[in-house]
């Protein structure tokens, strides 16, 4: 007898029995229909194109239901293949168009009214299957007297006799109607295999079925094939999808026993093995089974979410491409700016499986930034997704009111916080609760944007940068007139620094590239006044828009690395970055380049621990003796120090500056191109000599001066 589809799934479960199936004769597909009905089926398959949905002219027949039953159709008595018959249940959709008041007032009938009712109710019914690799169609032509039936009333079932289909495989089935007046039927169900059924005399595959054992061996999983030495048969591992076609990927000729080794990263639950055997010599390929082992397995569920990918598609589209169908459903969340869970919002999008690999609509009036497509399975979010934040930028801290109506057209409004949803004008200690007033008032001018909308509720995203600003007012303006009152208080407390924020004032306005040009100072360590010299003149440049290295501020460097280590690194470093290299002269440093000029090859002794001059000149003078000096160094001395004859010639290729006389040119050579004005040099210059000058003199007035005119004189001439 047949064996209803329902009791063979229920059979098939942990304790399964062994059933036996009705027998069809013959290869031809059949339909019959159940009494009242007349039917006919269609010869040949026909295309599949369920086209779009069209409002029905007046009652029409459509498919309900559909019910499956596992058979046998038979060519000889040990010759048969698992075929699905397929029962599809019919209603009357639709109502016939009464006539307006004719009836009423006692008129006659329409009498073509009358002749359509009395005619048939005739519908063209498509059946879909597809179990890879066979996909048909076939057409069931339907009809009944419309005078037996009513609007809504079941009118009996078509029986189709059958689409065959391998053991272990999964099939899908639709059915709707040409034209189609609403959604398609579908049902997906998963055949068994041999020893699930009493088909083993029956079905040749079950003769030579292998023995498929699945093993783990580290990151690799082994299919295990046993079958006997001489048996050929063709292997085929491919993608069992839901929604689209199946996708093959991976075939094989093979005979014997045989060990398939996967990645475990190739494991997905769609992923099904398919054998074709060769049962008969001259019939290759004549009998096929499927069967998809990893349904169930942790390992390929983790690997399709990893595969899983979400995509927001302008301007209120959204897509989830997966190698297979998803058990998972999709809701519309809240993501406020500054972290925190993205709380979901009503409505949630339709709570069916997601369809994957398919384009689909967000229910929204409006997209906003904040607005996001969270993807969940068995109540664990597994991915997310903001509204096409690279078009609409980023999130912005805006409120959302939730509006909720009730039959009487009542509403009241609340604002959702990750505390839940505040009500508006209530005494919660809330941002929404203390601006519920004036949220309100933006909601009723119309400075909110609508973003869903139904007969019961609406949402809305209301801006809240108004509200910031006026909060964070009174802050600025009290740091303002703190700012203001120390600039006071150090404009009228001191002239130098009033010079200094003349020149900040001055150097603002003349822009970024005024400022920060790198200069690194060397000079002949003489003596610690020529160093407090130094240091001063170093000091006061920082004032300025410059970045001053010198190894007075580098001991423990100079110590660590050596002098030559730690000038090359400055060097490299200052010209890398555009700055320049001051050579400051004393008699010293001439009798040092002196004696580098005239010894040519060898470099002199350094003169002390943190003598970087000495350590220098190898790198310096052959700057000087190629032409690469200009535009990279410049040279100066100090006024008393040293005579302008003094210094050597071969460093007079670039600019030398005396020192405090010549600061204006000194400085604007410093500077990067297009810098300061006139005026702005000779304050800056003047503020670099008052700051020079103690130091200066002081050397000069030392005893013992190593800067006597006529000593500077001698050692320079």
């Amino acid at each position: 007898m047949p064996v209803p589809w329902f009791l063979l799934s229920l059979a098939l479960g942990r304790s399964p029995m062994v059933l036996s199936l009705e027998r069809l004769v013959g290869p031809q597909d059949t339909a019959r229909c159940s009494p009242g009905l007349s039917c006919h089926l269609w010869d040949g398959d026909v295309l599949c194109l369920p086209g779009s949905i069209v409002s029905a002219p007046g009652p029409v027949l459509v498919p309900t239901r559909l019910q499956t039953e596992l058979v046998l159709r038979c060519y000889q008595e040990t010759d048969c293949d698992l075929c699905v018959r397929v029962a599809i249940h019919l209603a009357v959709h639709g109502h016939w168009e009464e006539p307006k008041g004719e009836e009423k007032f006692g008129r006659a009938a329409d009498p073509e009214l009358e002749e359509s009712r009395n005619a048939f109710l005739q519908a063209q019914v498509v059946l879909s299957f597809q179990a890879y690799p066979t996909a048909r169609c076939v057409l069931l032509e339907v009809q009944v007297p419309a005078a037996l039936v009513q609007p809504g009333q079941s009118v009996g079932s078509v029986v189709f006799d059958c689409f065959e289909a391998a053991l272990g495989a999964e099939v899908r089935i639709w059915s709707y109607t040409q034209p189609r007046y609403q959604k398609e039927l579908n049902l997906t169900q998963h055949l068994p295999d041999c020893k699930g059924l009493e088909v083993q005399d029956s079905i040749q595959s079950c003769w030579a079925l292998p023995w498929l054992n699945v093993s783990a061996d580290g990151d690799d999983v082994h299919l295990v094939l046993d079958v006997s030495e001489d048996q050929r048969f063709g292997l085929s591992l491919y993608w069992n999808q839901v929604q689209g076609p199946t996708k093959p990927w991976w075939h094989r000729n093979l005979t014997g026993p045989q060990t398939i080794t996967l990645n475990h990263t190739d494991l997905f639950p769609c992923l099904c093995i398919q054998f074709l055997f060769q049962v008969w010599p001259l019939e290759p390929d004549s009998v096929r089974t499927s069967i998809c082992p990893f349904r169930e397995d942790p390992r390929a569920h983790r690997n399709l979410w990893r595969a899983a990918r979400l995509q927001l598609l302008p301007p209120r589209g959204w897509r989830l491409d997966a190698p297979c169908s998803l058990p998972a459903e999709a809701t519309l969340c809240w993501q406020a700016p500054g972290g925190g869970p993205c709380q979901s919002l009503v409505p949630p999008l339709p709570p069916a499986n997601v369809t994957v690999n398919k384009a689909l609509e967000l229910p929204l009036l409006n997209v906003h930034p904040n607005l996001c497509v969270q993807v969940s399975s068995w109540e664990k979010l597994q991915l997310q997704e903001c509204l096409w934040v690279d078009s609409l930028g980023p999130l912005k801290d805006d409120m959302l009111l939730v509006e909720t109506r009730d039959p009487h057209n009542n509403r009241s409004l609340c604002a959702l916080e990750p505390s839940g949803c505040t009500p508006l004008l209530s005494r919660a200690s809330t941002r929404a609760a203390r601006l519920g007033e004036q949220l309100l008032q933006d909601l009723q001018s119309g400075q909110c944007l609508q973003l869903w909308d139904d007969d019961l509720r609406a949402l809305w995203a209301c801006p809240m940068d108004k509200y910031v600003h006026q909060r964070w007012a009174l802050v600025w303006l009290a740091c303002l007139l703190f700012v203001a009152v120390l600039f006071l208080l150090f404009l009228f407390r001191k002239d130098q620094v009033k010079g200094w924020l003349r020149l900040l004032k001055e150097d603002i306005r003349a822009g970024p590239a005024t400022r920060g040009r790198a200069a690194l100072l060397l000079y002949s360590a003489e003596d610690s006044g020529f160093e407090r010299l130094v240091s001063a003149l170093a000091s006061a440049l920082c004032q300025l828009p410059l970045r001053v290295a010198v190894d007075l501020w580098s001991r423990r460097e100079l110590s660590a690395q050596g002098p030559l280590a730690w000038f090359h690194a400055q060097r490299r470093q200052t010209l890398q970055e555009g700055g320049v290299v001051v050579l400051l002269f004393s008699p010293g440093a001439v009798v040092l380049c002196r004696e580098w000029l005239q010894d040519g090859a060898s470099t002199p002794a350094p003169q002390g621990p943190h003598d970087a001059f000495a350590a220098s000149l190898s790198c310096v003078l052959p700057d000087f003796l190629q032409g690469r000096a200009p535009g990279r160094y410049v040279g100066a001395y100090f006024d008393g120090l040293l005579h302008s004859d003094a210094v050597p010639a071969l460093f007079r290729s670039v600019p030398v500056f005396s020192l405090p006389s010549q600061l204006p040119g000194f400085l604007g050579t410093l500077q990067e191109p297009g810098d300061p004005r006139p005026g702005l040099l000779r304050e800056r210059a003047r503020l670099v000599s008052q700051a020079l000058q103690p130091a200066l003199d002081q050397l000069l007035k030392a005893p013992g001066d190593p800067g006597d005119p006529e000593d500077g004189t001698r050692d320079g001439t």
